[in-house]
């Protein structure tokens, strides 16, 4: 589910703020809530966590972590660490949890705890904007789509869309760079690196999202999610909960709007 709202400080369209909890739905506060919660994540990887000019330490996941840990009343610490390090160094009880956007698929990964997810990331369709209330994404018949070749995006244009024009390019950025030209009319991709790509110099102002978001399931169903050991059910429990807590007050959606103004969704 998503909500669509207008934030006191824009001037422009609406922003799409995504929602996944149920509203109707009632959670008690966990009888155990840890006292600290030591979260393991990985910099360098802007908007989530990443370091800003004067070498602090911030992003989306930071101040979510800060956020669940007030919700929880728990002391929070952040620990850095290389991202192939992070499955070690929580097995090795150098930290509680993983908020690094840690795949459920990856090697080692499959066992732990994880939260119910706090971000989905969604494939979308950028089209020339003068085009964008033109295009049909239920009707690609003839429509050329230029899309990362070898990707999953590619895959599943191909299962599905076998009437449309499919133009792969060998990266995402001659693929978008594509449909800026007009030698496509759309590229399918990856909507969080696209919400960036369509405010920066290198789109120049050329597109728009179009369509809705494409969350299937088994191709862009799985999204982010915070993961704990085997042996802590009750660690991720309680961040479930603030999870849902901060969605019900209004802080996820605050945190989205700081780092997301132009939402993927």
């Amino acid at each position: 589910m998503v909500a669509t709202i207008n934030p006191a400080t824009a001037q422009s369209a609406p922003v799409t703020v995504p929602n996944f909890w149920d509203p109707k739905a009632v959670h008690d506060r966990p009888a155990s809530i840890p006292d600290k919660i030591q979260f393991l994540a990985t910099d360098g990887y802007p908007p989530f966590v990443f370091r800003d000019p004067e070498g602090r330490l911030t992003g989306f996941n930071v101040d979510l972590a800060r956020a669940l840990c007030e919700e929880l009343g728990s002391s929070c610490a952040l620990k850095i660490k290389d991202f192939e390090v992070l499955l070690p160094a929580l097995d090795e009880e150098e930290g509680d949890a993983i908020i690094a956007g840690l795949s459920r698929s990856s090697p080692g990964a499959g066992e732990l705890n994880y939260t119910e997810d706090y971000l989905k990331l969604p494939a979308r369709f950028v089209v020339q904007t003068d085009a964008a209330s033109r295009f049909d994404e239920q009707d690609l018949e003839g429509v050329s789509i230029s899309i990362e070749r070898g990707s999953r995006y590619e895959a599943f244009a191909k299962k599905f869309w076998p009437q449309a024009e499919i133009i792969p390019a060998e990266t995402a950025q001659e693929a978008r760079a594509l449909v800026r030209s007009g030698d496509a009319d759309a590229h399918f991709g990856d909507g969080l690196n696209l919400s960036f790509w369509l405010r920066s110099e290198a789109a120049n102002g050329c597109c728009s999202f179009a369509g809705g978001p494409w969350l299937e399931p088994g191709h862009f169903d799985e999204g982010m999610a915070i993961a704990t050991r085997p042996d802590d059910p009750e660690r991720a429990t309680a961040l479930n909960y603030a999870l849902r807590q901060i969605h019900t007050k209004g802080v996820f959606k605050e945190l989205y709007l700081r780092y997301f103004p132009m939402s993927f969704y």
